[in-house]
């Protein structure tokens, strides 16, 4: 009798019970969490876990007994122990092919949002001022402008396809991408460095590893031009906070598109809010209805597709 536990809020749709309904059998088991000690027994006979934002860490994994897969319903895999899984036979999955219109259209929206000052306008509006030329920050027009992309993957390859098309000059940073690729899109392959120097608009599309841990930070920070604006729809790690807020109010950077933090929830405190220079948006660039649907689905299949004993299509790991 196999036994799946989905470790997060199904929201009343049943998609994994319809796509897991169809392994004879089968029992799936609903929990919050992965730390109290009931959802730790269950987690510890199940065949299988689904996850978002849980950690999955060296200690749980030891506990799973009879575990064949993790499946982890997102793209982001630094909160599970790949390595630990695979020591102890268990497939690592996500679903790194959702959410790609979705995020790369969030941090568009939010360069525009940034190039227009939208949310200085729109205060001033609802504050009572219709027009004011001196309460405007001066911006330039979009076009001819560079769009700096950190991570040429499938989100910054959208992204950059969508600043082509609003006439942005683009050019992107990854070194596991072959520099043919990008050029063939018409994007220019750069250096970090360049890429800092030359960016008006820098958007980060990388994962979080210990490469890209605070690679936005102080010294990163300093090379940017003093107009340009920092978009951060991938992880909140990838940036310095400290040094990303001291180097707006410095002036050093114009401002900042923020959909992801180190800590999430933030604090109500946190400092970004009371700063008029960033826009912030609470972690959801991922979201669409489609988006939504499509990554429960997939990951659901990938559990189904493991417990009749095939192998998974986007595996993490190799056991």
């Amino acid at each position: 009798m196999p036994k799946v536990v989905i470790a997060y809020d199904m929201g009343g749709d049943a998609i994994e019970e319809r796509i897991l309904g169809t392994i004879p059998g089968i029992e799936i088991v609903h929990t919050s969490d992965l730390t109290s000690p009931d959802s730790v027994a269950a987690a510890s006979s199940a065949d299988a876990i689904m996850v978002t934002l849980h950690q999955v860490n060296v200690e749980l994994i030891s506990k799973l007994e009879r575990c064949k897969i993790i499946s982890r319903v997102g793209t982001g895999l630094d909160a599970i122990d790949i390595p630990g899984a695979a020591q102890k036979g268990i497939w690592v999955c996500n679903v790194p092919d959702y959410c790609i219109d979705e995020v790369s259209t969030h941090a568009i929206t939010l360069m525009l949002m940034l190039a227009r000052s939208l949310p200085g306008m729109q205060k001033s509006v609802h504050d009572g001022t219709w027009y004011d030329p001196s309460k405007i920050t001066p911006f330039r027009r979009l076009r001819g402008q560079t769009l700096g992309v950190f991570g040429y993957g499938r989100i910054g390859t959208s992204s950059a396809a969508k600043g082509r098309g609003l006439g942005l000059n683009v050019i992107a940073h990854d070194p596991y991408v072959y520099p043919g690729i990008m050029e063939a899109a018409g994007v220019r392959p750069v250096d970090l460095e360049t890429l800092l120097r030359e960016s008006d608009f820098l958007t980060l599309h990388a994962p979080f590893t210990p490469e890209t841990r605070n690679v936005i930070n102080a010294q990163s920070l300093a090379l940017m031009k003093p107009g340009a604006f920092l978009i951060n729809t991938a992880r909140g790690p990838l940036v310095d906070e400290d040094a990303l807020l001291a180097a707006i109010q410095s002036g050093k950077i114009a401002g900042a598109g923020i959909d992801v933090f180190w800590v999430e929830p933030p604090s109500n405190d946190h400092p970004f809010f009371h700063e008029p220079r960033i826009i912030v948006t609470p972690h959801t660039g991922w979201y669409s209805e489609e988006s939504r649907v499509d990554v429960r689905h997939k990951a659901a299949e990938e559990v189904a597709r493991v417990l009749r004993g095939e192998k998974p299509i986007a595996p993490a790991n190799q056991i």
